[in-house]
């Protein structure tokens, strides 16, 4: 087994690791107080090529794999994981979902300035709407409707905590076409957010990831072109399903980049703050702290990278992807709330960081699939 990283992956960490201490790290205790979304810092990332990661350069894309997305988003996520959530998304659910599956006509028109970030000197990602009041954890169980109407498509509907909700150009919409089929009856839809009908709902005041844009999207008697559904009739939920594990690796990545951000600043401060006359990192409690948030950390990242790797292999990865995300998630509600525990009353106040960390590291446990879900799949591929 290969674990060195080569040249051009450091590279890519390297520019990450600078693009977020230069670019992500001023001004985002302000984003997060005040939910302002980085629009600054996703049109730079767009310039570095991360939000089109992995889409081939013929439209528009990097090229590269997805060990290199996980370096970017770890590093991105240790500063500010808001921006790291619409990099995740562009890239793990939108652009990877319509070049995977999408027709010729759709990746030019649709994934081209998705994968640029940018379309006519203007802001263009995309958005993934599957969540809705009534169908979370159970994707099955969706009211948005789709009927058919010959050449084109009437959509009703409400989709819940969509991120890039307001910001986004292009939704991929899932939307149930035949209910009486079930999942098989389910759609997936490319909408336009400028279409007649289209209404971004109230932002939502969230407790972490803040400068994220997290809106409810209504659906009223929309038209929707025969030639903007995915796939062949009834794939929606496949595509779904689909689209998903690999966004679980975005995911994964974003909580390992929590963890191991709030471990840097603990060592940091643990190395300058004394008590008791000596420096806090002298303290055997804190060194076990110290050691013990160093090697979950350690293994979280090994699991993102083996899911990555298995990925660019193009092996199955549903059970490497569950697993890194469900252990990852976990290990950054914990690390960083022991990061707090380390910086004592410091870690409450905002400055420091730490206390904004621990708030974004919660959503890594429930979006994209939450720890329950994680471990429904990987119980079912272990016992069958």
């Amino acid at each position: 087994m290969q674990f060195q990283l080569t040249e051009e992956h450091l590279m890519i960490r390297n520019a990450a690791r600078d693009f977020a201490r230069q670019e992500c790290l001023p001004g985002v205790i302000e984003r997060d107080e005040h939910q302002k979304f980085p629009k600054e810092q996703v049109l730079k990332l767009a310039e570095l090529g991360f939000m089109g990661m992995m889409v081939d350069p013929k439209y528009g894309g990097s090229g590269l794999d997805t060990v290199s997305y996980v370096l970017a988003m770890e590093e991105i996520s240790k500063v500010d994981a808001s921006v790291s959530v619409c990099m995740s998304v562009n890239n793990s659910l939108v652009s990877w979902g319509l070049e995977a599956f999408g027709s010729e006509e759709q990746k030019q028109k649709y994934l081209t300035p998705l994968a640029q970030g940018r379309k006519d000197g203007e802001l263009y990602i995309g958005a993934f709407l599957l969540s809705e009041p009534e169908a979370g954890s159970d994707a099955t169980s969706q009211r948005t409707t789709a009927e058919d109407k010959g050449d084109y498509y009437l959509l009703n509907g409400t989709k819940n905590w969509i991120t890039n909700g307001s910001s986004a150009s292009v939704y991929l919409v899932m939307a149930q076409t035949d209910a009486s089929k079930g999942s098989k009856g389910i759609n997936t839809f490319i909408v336009e957010k400028s279409w007649p009908g289209v209404v971004v709902g109230a932002k939502e005041n969230k407790l972490g990831i803040r400068g994220s844009d997290t809106h409810s999207i209504l659906f009223n008697d929309v038209k929707v072109p025969k030639e903007n559904r995915i796939g062949d009739d009834g794939f929606g939920f496949t595509f779904a399903m689909k689209t998903l594990a690999g966004g679980r690796i975005g995911i994964a990545s974003q909580a390992l980049g929590i963890a191991s951000g709030s471990y840097e600043l603990a060592l940091k401060y643990s190395k300058e703050r004394k008590a008791f006359g000596k420096e806090l990192m002298q303290h055997q409690a804190i060194q076990f702290k110290l050691a013990d948030m160093a090697t979950r950390i350690e293994a979280a990242r090994l699991l993102c990278l083996k899911a990555a790797w298995e990925k660019d292999q193009h092996q199955d990865y549903a059970l490497s992807s569950s697993m890194a995300k469900v252990f990852a998630s976990e290990v950054a509600m914990w690390a960083s709330v022991e990061a707090v525990q380390i910086h004592g009353g410091y870690g409450y106040v905002k400055e420091y960081h730490v206390e904004r960390l621990m708030r974004d590291a919660k959503i890594t446990q429930i979006y994209e699939g939450t720890s329950e879900v994680q471990r429904i799949v990987i119980s079912r591929s272990i016992l069958k």
